[in-house]
């Protein structure tokens, strides 16, 4: 998850069911940008048990007023149905169900720094795509290397495997300007054991152009202070819009660094663990402790996501 603040100070990075109701995303939506992945054995060879629990959370520079606000593309709504009423600000998750095994730590390279965030594998026709957060992916003009996703992770097992990134992707407003308002990132994995992803762990929904301030669920694998990386964290509660620098949404929720790219839920069902994917965790504020911030998914992000689902 990142950290913002104003001028004065920094932003720092903390770092499925198939019936499908899709619709064209408007014209004006650029295409999203790509980086080609790496040889899976030697990703997979360097990500030991002992690296991934050595990789650190993502920091991320100064973001001015001018580059993150503005006004998010919206097209019409756009649904990818997924095969309660809690509330909390930061808990472990003490059930089971679909998202402990869709959700998951990504690991990277970040300039050579062992580095790590969240992702969640969802529904898609090519059964290979997780979705992450755009600085997870891309930061400061480089893209990262040897990006691997370890759905359930574990303390450093892997108990679904290693998946390698063949692409990674982002919106071409992070891939331009790095615009909190999309700072959204996909990858499309390799298989695995002659084995697609999704027919592993399964493939949470993921929706676009949706309405605003309803309830929703968060997870991620925070590994900054007061969390380790070990677990799988969520928040739940009403969400808001940003009033402040962006227009991305709002929510009640302490996790850090590390929990980036973790999946916002609608329609989240805690005895199966299925939900409707509808945002990242992205950014915080350092003046505004215990809330968390992620983009709206509008109709950029659902060209980000019909992108990957096509490769």
């Amino acid at each position: 998850m990142m950290r913002a603040k104003t001028r004065a100070g920094v932003l720092l990075a903390a770092i499925g069911l198939a019936l499908v109701f899709l619709a064209p995303a408007a014209a004006a939506v650029a295409a999203p940008a790509a980086r080609p992945g790496v040889d899976a054995s030697a990703v997979t060879d360097f990500w030991t048990p002992e690296n991934m629990r050595a990789a650190k959370p993502l920091d991320s520079p100064l973001k001015t007023v001018e580059r993150v606000a503005g006004t998010v593309a919206k097209g019409l709504p756009s649904l990818v149905a997924p095969s309660a009423s809690a509330t909390t600000s930061g808990s472990a998750w003490p059930g089971g169900g679909k998202v402990t095994k869709t959700a998951g730590r990504v690991f990277f390279l970040f300039n050579g720094v062992k580095a790590s965030c969240s992702g969640d594998a969802v529904t898609s026709g090519n059964k290979s795509v997780v979705i992450t957060a755009g600085h997870c992916v891309k930061y400061q003009g480089s893209w990262h290397t040897d990006w691997v996703f370890v759905p359930g992770y574990d303390d450093g097992n892997a108990p679904h495997g290693e998946w390698v990134a063949a692409t990674t992707l982002t919106t071409p407003q992070w891939e331009a300007s790095e615009d909190i308002n999309y700072d959204v990132g996909a990858a499309v994995v390799s298989p695995l054991n002659g084995r697609y992803l999704t027919d592993v762990v399964g493939g949470q929904g993921i929706a676009f152009n949706q309405p605003r301030n309803q309830a929703m669920y968060s997870f991620g694998y925070p590994a900054a202070s007061p969390y380790d990386g070990t677990k799988l964290i969520y928040c739940a509660g009403t969400t808001f819009t940003d009033f402040l620098l962006s227009r991305d949404n709002g929510l009640r929720c302490d996790m850090t660094g590390g929990s980036s790219g973790g999946p916002w839920f609608l329609s989240f069902d805690e005895t199966t663990g299925m939900g409707v994917q509808n945002s990242v965790n992205s950014f915080g504020y350092n003046f505004l402790p215990g809330y968390m911030f992620g983009p709206y998914f509008g109709s950029d992000a659902q060209t980000l996501y019909n992108t990957a689902a096509a490769r």
